[in-house]
């Protein structure tokens, strides 16, 4: 698929790719670049600063908004083409984000599988509200057709290889924080699928999603979670929590919801040596059941988390 990325735009990536070619930037110190005679990020917690010392690839791609939709009445989801061949991610992972004439770098975590990408060049985010000008911009600015770039990084994703021993998964999400941990769910969902139609690839053991938002309109993606849960009901499980529902929950949500906090009993039923837990919500959620993991002796290898501010 060719995709036709205007002069503009192609100066704009230009731009940030010949600062790291002018300066010879090893692979090692490429992840160090802020980009500063790009875009600058003034604010001590930005995307920038917080994630400074992550890895990142040497990648750098355009791309055009070829689809926008509000998921809930805070979060926008935005499906991009991705313009460089090259450009590639594990799930888990987030992008730099890059946006013309907008001086702060967003930071957005990938909500699609990379065989989305793999198949049609594509990968989608889901964005909320907030001040910070990169999520303004989507939410005010950003048509369909809009050109931005983006550059993969992070170090908390789900990537086995075929040989690799079968592990079950716990997913714990907290709001927004659903990101990551629905790009691992969908590809666990489809190295499954490979496996069943194929008879190869890596065996993944049972996924249990936690999820946890203010009320069930605010918990995102909840079509795609119950339709994997439907179609691989030996395999993906989910449990749905909401802290101040105000309104009566749907028959077709409520065998899923329960009312109040993700318990670190709950969670404790699914510890064992074969289960790894990828925890991604706002820092005091990650710091407490990272912090109660460790205390039941899950070793600190199995435990990943990320903190979405």
């Amino acid at each position: 698929m060719a995709v036709v990325i205007p002069a503009l735009l192609r100066g704009f990536v230009g731009a940030i790719c010949a600062q790291a070619a002018s300066s010879r930037l090893t692979p090692s110190a490429l992840r160090h670049l802020t980009l500063s005679s790009v875009m600058k990020s003034k604010r001590k917690t930005d995307h920038l600063e917080r994630t400074a010392d992550v890895v990142r690839r040497e990648v750098v791609s355009a791309a055009k908004v070829c689809g926008a939709a509000d998921e809930s009445p805070s979060v926008k989801r935005l499906r991009l083409l991705v313009a460089d061949k090259d450009f590639s991610f594990k799930a888990g992972q987030w992008v730099d984000f890059f946006i013309p004439g907008v001086s702060v770098v967003g930071g957005f975590s990938i909500c699609s599988s990379p065989r989305l990408l793999e198949q049609e060049r594509m990968i989608e985010l889901a964005v909320k509200y907030t001040n910070h000008p990169p999520a303004l911009w989507i939410h005010n600015q950003c048509t369909l057709d809009s050109e931005v770039a983006m550059r993969v990084g992070g170090e908390f994703f789900f990537d086995p290889q075929p040989a690799d021993a079968s592990r079950n998964l716990v997913l714990i999400a907290g709001g927004v924080g659903i990101n990551p941990l629905l790009s691992i769910l969908r590809h666990a969902a489809d190295l499954h699928r490979e496996r069943a139609n194929k008879g190869r690839g890596y065996e993944i053991g049972t996924i249990r999603l936690f999820y946890s938002a203010k009320n069930t309109s605010e918990l995102l993606f909840k079509k795609n979670i119950l339709d994997l849960v439907n179609e691989f009901p030996e395999k993906i499980a989910c449990s749905l929590h909401v802290t101040k529902q105000t309104t009566q929950i749907s028959a077709e949500l409520k065998p899923y919801i329960t009312e109040g906090r993700i318990t670190e009993k709950e969670i404790g039923y699914h510890i064992s040596r074969e289960t790894l837990f990828y925890i991604c919500g706002p820092p005091p959620m990650t710091d407490f059941f990272s912090k109660e993991l460790e205390s039941s002796h899950v070793p600190k290898e199995h435990i990943y988390f990320e903190k979405w501010w």
